[in-house]
């Protein structure tokens, strides 16, 4: 008996495998597809952008008339709008679907092989230890983005403060907010830029200057929710959504500590 299912739990092991193989080509050639359709897409788009006035004139006329009641033309420009967005989404639901499949069989079949119990009892909860484990990924992911760009100001903010400081002991080259170095390149004050962004950020969160982290989670939550590509169906929500994200992530304890102290 126990032979019988060993054999099992490795016939199982290997259709699991074959099965995680076949749903990794198929996510492959899935995103290859949204890709390309995004690179033409976005190319269409800057040539509309380049010749907006020409195409805007082009398609008010007989031209317009004719693509808003040929369906051809219609499904097509839909396709290169809707597939990007669509095909994206189906291929985190393969992935998500992938998991909870492959991760569920291959307990089952470790339990025949080795006689180990399996991780969870339903099948479902698969699911949802993938979704904490991608949630984890994406805040480690954040945070890793944060830490780079704390390292960047710190680093804009040093070099500066070395400019000025040498420009010290031989008098004043250029206005406060631009130095010329030796090699004759002229430099901003990075808290130009620091102000700029920072304002920006709060601005579209829709929240004061002299914010708090707390503030900024609550803000950035409805915000998020207002905007997400699942929830808002609008043309520009996905832009949307990743500029607050941006925002968020730039507003971060640091951030706001060195916006205070730049007065």
């Amino acid at each position: 008996m126990n032979t019988l299912k060993k054999i099992l739990g490795k016939i199982l092991y290997g259709i699991t495998q074959t099965i995680s193989k076949i749903l990794d080509i198929i996510i492959a050639i899935i995103a290859y597809i949204v890709m390309i359709v995004r690179t033409i897409a976005q190319g269409f788009g800057a040539l509309i952008g380049m010749g907006g006035c020409l195409l805007l004139f082009l398609f008010a006329g007989p031209l317009g008339i004719y693509i808003i009641f040929n369906p051809y033309i219609m499904i097509t420009i839909l396709f290169f709008i809707l597939f990007p967005i669509l095909g994206t989404k189906f291929i985190s639901f393969l992935k998500y679907i992938k998991y909870m499949l492959t991760e569920f069989l291959f307990d089952r079949a470790n339990y025949l092989i080795y006689g180990t119990h399996s991780k969870f009892d339903s099948f479902f909860e698969y699911g949802d230890k993938y979704k904490k484990a991608e949630e984890a990924k994406r805040r480690r992911e954040q945070q890793a983005r944060q830490e780079q760009q704390r390292r960047e100001w710190e680093a804009r903010f040093k070099q500066w403060q070395e400019y000025q400081n040498a420009h010290r002991q031989y008098g004043s080259f250029g206005g406060y907010n631009y130095n010329t170095g030796s090699n004759n390149q002229s430099y901003r004050n990075p808290a130009i830029d620091f102000k700029k962004k920072y304002e920006e950020s709060c601005d579209l969160l829709e929240i004061p200057y002299n914010t708090d982290k707390y503030q900024i989670k609550l803000a950035y939550r409805k915000k998020a929710k207002q905007y997400h590509p699942d929830l808002n169906k609008s043309p520009n929500a996905t832009e949307m959504f990743q500029k607050i994200n941006n925002a968020y992530e730039f507003l971060s304890e640091s951030n706001i500590e060195r916006y205070k102290n730049l007065g």
